[in-house]
């Protein structure tokens, strides 16, 4: 499996590009801007998008969904408790940063535990509700992909509509943190870390594995 990262739009998301070495089929993990800059990668790689999975449905993640969609014919996968946020602009937030948008409905809803399979690719879903009510994550073996979740050296907002903390928190130390050091983490904005160093040098990890009743496990 290779992994293709694009930087996208004026928020700076990062976009995923999963794809299989050798059938050339492939996922897009937020495509949150830029679609022609999305597409050129997937022309230039001679890619066929079997999937987009938005790890969440803010507008600097579902952004160019829809054509993305029409170009390529990929079907769209969210979890169920995010996917009306796709048709209300107030929830999507693109009433705050752009103007009212709504996007077309999802092909597939997703829920905990749901496998994403494409060839040689296989995605378990996380739910890591916190940011918004359905913010997933993706475990495929030593990687993670977080949307806004976990960045390196900070954690997802929570006073956006939807936002909480203490859900925040619980999906933090009770989804990701029970991973082992080594797994490495891409997250929906800024640099990829690794679970080991957010133990190490995230003020806010740190904290949660201060906290009582928190037990490590490897994972």
């Amino acid at each position: 499996m290779t992994v293709k990262k694009l930087i996208v739009g004026p928020m700076e998301a990062n976009c995923y590009i999963l794809a299989d070495e050798k059938t050339r089929r492939a996922i897009i993990i937020d495509p949150g801007d830029e679609a022609e800059k999305i597409l050129r990668k997937v022309n230039a790689e001679e890619l066929e998008i079997i999937y987009i999975v938005n790890t969440h449905a803010h507008i600097d993640h579902i952004g160019a969904n829809d054509i993305i969609r029409k170009e390529t014919g990929a079907c769209l996968l969210i979890h169920s408790a995010d996917a009306p946020f796709l048709k209300d602009p107030e929830m999507n937030l693109s009433i705050m940063i752009d103007k009212k948008r709504k996007f077309s409905s999802p092909t597939r809803m997703l829920e905990e535990g749901d496998q994403i399979q494409v060839d040689g690719i296989s995605l378990r879903v996380l739910h890591t509700p916190g940011h918004t009510p359905g913010s997933i994550c993706l475990h495929v073996k030593d990687k993670l992909f977080t949307g806004d979740t976990l960045f390196a050296g900070s954690v997802g907002r929570t006073d956006l509509p939807g936002g909480n903390l203490l859900d925040l928190e619980n999906s933090i130390k009770e989804k990701l943190l029970v991973f082992s050091d080594e797994v490495i983490v891409y997250p929906g904005h800024g640099p990829q870390t690794t679970i080991g160093k957010e133990k190490q040098d995230s003020p806010f990890v740190r904290t949660l594995m201060t906290k009582r009743n928190f037990h490590m496990e490897e994972g």
